[in-house]
């Protein structure tokens, strides 16, 4: 972000030497690739693909690419990129399991620019809560203090 408060042009890219790329350049993602796994996530099942890309550029989203370009991994922030984040929408293609790609994806996303000083950072999983815990997120201390409206036939009704 330069000194008028504008958001930096150029995209946040971490390349391995394996070949292995993380980039938050949006026109990157394989938007197909994204809105099959996660319309058959347990947590978007059925999600339309326009919401899909509506959500991909209306927050900070980062894929995870082999040498040859394909995407292996996925992960999105909602953030207003000075007090909060709200990490979401993290897999790693079933084939590419196993091999580290969550924690090189976490660890990018926690180290970039964007996203250092912010006064909470927020996320909600179902099984993954040892991946996460290595990158400082603990259960919430005050549960009391929050609230959600929720509606989780949303994507049914809109079909």
């Amino acid at each position: 972000m330069n000194d008028r408060g504008d958001i930096r042009s150029s995209p946040y890219e971490v390349r391995g030497e394996d070949g292995i790329l993380i980039s938050d350049d949006v026109s990157r993602i394989d938007v197909d690739r994204v809105h099959g796994f996660l319309s058959r996530s347990y947590w978007s099942a059925g999600i339309p693909r326009e919401l899909v890309v509506k959500a991909m550029h209306n927050s900070l989203a980062f894929g995870v690419y082999s040498p040859e370009g394909a995407q292996l991994a996925y992960a999105r922030v909602i953030t207003d990129r000075a007090t909060f984040a709200y990490l979401c929408d993290v897999y790693v293609d079933e084939t590419s399991q196993g091999k580290g790609l969550g924690k090189r994806l976490m660890a990018a996303i926690h180290a970039h620019p964007e996203l250092q000083g912010l006064r909470r950072f927020t996320l909600v999983t179902l099984d993954a809560h040892g991946l996460y815990a290595q990158y400082g997120f603990e259960p919430l201390k005050h549960p009391e203090r929050f609230m959600e409206r929720t509606d989780p036939d949303v994507y049914k009704r809109k079909a």
